[in-house]
């Protein structure tokens, strides 16, 4: 029976086909892999520059392109391409192996052949190369071979090199780019990540090579491993592209344009695509940025796992919008210095008490963020004139001038400490930007954007110039977990007629999404510009168990079934970091993680710097929950009182409508918890569930 590994170029393409072609290619590889005799199956390709080249027919119109071994059974699918481009494509390519990695390398020969002549003779008319300042000896070293040596000698110019990465074998051309930005050998060595072995890897044995693997390479049993690779495979799903999202990711807009969509329908795929189609663009830089360090950590690896840039790498900033405003304030008024929340409470409690002030912290904070800093109030009478929409205390003019006295003071205190937040940073930086001709970014991406304010806004709009394709937005106001309502615009952010809605999910079973989309069901949920946004139509093609609810006596109870629960996806094959702990509060889920490592679970607290962890459960607030998923999650404590956090909701009496929005940001929290699951959701509580639990059970 044979065995078969899969080339990372035919997981993009598998991506990209349609349904009906992805399921011949299945029935294929099927076929081929019980058949006793597999070159039954396989074509010969004529005049092909290596004669290993095979095809197999997937139907009339696809072939695969097949390396078949010379001895032992093991092939490896290398394309899948129409008939005629098949056999064009297997003509020209040669499969080798690097001396240095050891991993299977392919090179397009008739490009490199057709080329090599003309830079030959070029290179004759210019004494300067790119390369005469490495030796033979040392390019071998890294990997280079006799056919990439002799045409690296004649390249003059670093343009040529970069031209040739479309037909060299790929590492080596990383390494000759590497050496010709001015990198030394040993460096290049070093971020290669190559082995020292005794002898250099056998180049001809490819054989061996596809044994080894490697990051190009996957080794599949038969088609259910295939198809295993492709639903659990974060860094796979980050390059497939249904047709919807290939139109918003490669797609030109006369202005900014937005993505919406449920969890898991592709919107930070959408997005990164778009990065990375922008920047190949080569017109001016790329801003990639959300809101949270965890998320521009996952938004930098989804990056590397599309087609690199190559010298275009450098053209794509991957930073949250605070980095960002710190970096442009920094570079005017030099590193600002920051208060935190507890300072920024005490300080409005004794503006209230100083003033006498019939108002608390928690109101003027907000009206101050919400109003003065996101309309850029600057005087009385412009706050008299102020919108209050969703504010939903009334004021009359005598109030509104007790709470601008309150604004004033707290922003002369500031002044006077010469200290600042992150709001006041963010809105001096915009205006830094406001007032530059010269833009830092000529295309800015948006990830996660219904939890951003109007401060962060107004920045992204000065850090690019109003033009085609300048702002490109993905969100999901379900998934609003700050208080943050803004009206695009307002922000001078025009998205009318420039807006897609992704309707189909492809992380979450369709049971957890119906489960969880039921907590929102009869919500009043906008949609940044002005109208509502809607659940109706999200659903998901692959099925699975239903949640689990399970109500306790106790909290000792509840944590000890939760061991239980995770023994029992331990035991069904899922591994630790494929498990998920969400929390209302850090505190329970301190409580959570000490639980889990006394009964021996090897075990992670999430935070601001601590990702995911190889081989351990990880336990986090809902908040750090936001764009991580896992194959199961657990969230646990969910019972009144914590689910909504009272701290954390607007009393009726003091702002009905804030009361009213904090409630719907607890409830789309709660919503967010529970759409991290791909396989399995368990939810627990103590007590009386909470009453976001009941609208659903």
């Amino acid at each position: 029976m044979a065995r078969l590994a899969i080339h990372a170029d035919f997981m993009q393409e598998y991506a990209r086909l349609e349904r009906s072609v992805q399921t011949k290619v299945i029935e294929v590889l099927d076929r081929f892999r019980q058949a006793t005799h597999t070159g039954r199956h396989l074509e010969r390709v004529g005049n092909a520059r290596d004669r290993r080249m095979h095809t197999i027919r997937i139907d009339l119109f696809w072939r695969g392109v097949v390396l078949a071994p010379e001895r032992g059974d093991l092939y490896t699918l290398l394309r899948v391409l129409p008939h005629d481009d098949a056999y064009t494509w297997a003509v020209r390519h040669r499969a080798s192996v690097n001396s240095a990695t050891g991993s299977i390398e392919l090179r397009d020969v008739a490009a490199i052949d057709a080329t090599y002549p003309e830079l030959s003779r070029m290179a004759e008319r210019r004494p300067e190369r790119l390369f005469a300042q490495v030796n033979d000896a040392d390019l071998g070293r890294l990997g280079i071979d006799d056919q990439t040596l002799a045409f690296a000698r004649t390249l003059t110019d670093v343009l040529t090199l970069e031209a040739s990465k479309a037909f060299l074998p790929e590492r080596q051309w990383e390494v000759l780019y590497g050496l010709a930005a001015g990198m030394t050998v040993e460096s290049v060595w070093t971020e290669l990540g190559a082995v020292a072995t005794a002898e250099p890897y056998d180049t001809d044995d490819v054989v061996a090579a596809v044994e080894r693997g490697g990051d190009r390479l996957v080794l599949v049993n038969g088609p259910d491993e295939l198809m295993k690779v492709f639903q659990e495979s974060l860094a796979h799903w980050r390059i497939y592209l249904h047709p919807t999202q290939h139109r918003m990711a490669y797609g030109s807009f006369s202005g900014s344009a937005r993505v919406t969509g449920g969890p898991g329908t592709g919107k930070t795929v959408v997005a990164l695509h778009r990065a990375h189609h922008l920047a190949a663009g080569g017109v001016g830089r790329v801003l990639v940025t959300t809101f949270t360090s965890t998320l521009t950590d996952s938004l930098q690896e989804g990056l590397r796992q599309l087609p690199d840039l190559g010298p275009r790498e450098s053209h794509v900033d991957v930073q949250t919008i605070d980095s960002l405003a710190h970096r442009i304030f920094a570079e005017t008024h030099g590193r600002p210095t920051m208060i935190d929340a507890q300072e920024q409470q005490n300080l409005w409690r004794d503006v209230i008490t100083t003033l006498s002030l019939p108002f608390s912290e928690a109101f003027l904070a907000e009206e101050w963020r919400q109003v003065v800093l996101g309309q850029q109030v600057l005087d009385a009478q412009g706050y008299l004139r102020a919108k209050r929409d969703g504010r939903g205390r009334k004021l009359g003019n005598i109030q509104k001038a007790l709470v601008w006295q309150a604004m004033h003071e707290f922003t002369e205190e500031l002044r006077r400490r010469r200290v600042h937040t992150y709001e006041t940073v963010c809105a001096a930086a915009a205006a830094i930007l406001a007032g530059r001709a010269d833009k830092p970014y000529r295309h800015v991406i948006v990830d996660e954007a219904q939890d951003l304010n109007p401060m962060q806004w107004r920045l992204l709009r000065a850090a690019v110039p109003v033009a085609s394709n300048d702002l490109f937005i993905a969100g999901d106001t379900h998934q609003r977990i700050y208080q943050h309502r803004v009206t695009l615009r307002e922000l001078g952010v025009q998205i009318t007629g420039r807006s897609t809605r992704l309707t189909v999910n492809y992380r979450t079973t369709a049971e957890i999404l119906a489960w969880s989309l039921g907590m929102l069901r009869g919500e009043r949920i906008d949609d940044m510009d002005d109208g509502l946004e809607t659940i109706a139509g999200y659903r998901s093609q692959v099925h699975g168990a239903m949640p689990v609810l399970a109500g306790h006596s106790s909290r000792t109870v509840e944590l000890a079934e939760l061991c239980s629960v995770i023994e029992e996806w331990h035991a069904a094959g899922v591994k630790p970091e494929e498990i998920g702990i969400a929390t209302r509060s850090k505190l329970a889920g301190e409580g959570v993680r000490d639980s889990l490592a006394t009964a021996g679970v090897p075990v992670r607290l999430l935070d601001r710097k601590t990702p995911p962890a190889p081989d351990a459960v990880s336990v986090g607030t809902m908040h750090r929950m936001k764009g991580l998923e896992f194959r199961c999650v657990a969230v646990v404590g969910v019972r009144d009182q914590q689910m909504p956090l009272q701290p954390a909701v607007t009393p009726e009496s003091e702002d009905e409508v804030a009361h009213r929005h904090d409630l719907q940001r607890e409830r789309c929290l709660l919503f967010v918890a529970c759409t991290r699951a791909r396989e399995q959701l368990y939810v627990s509580w103590t007590g009386t569930p909470s009453r976001f639990l009941t609208a659903v059970q």
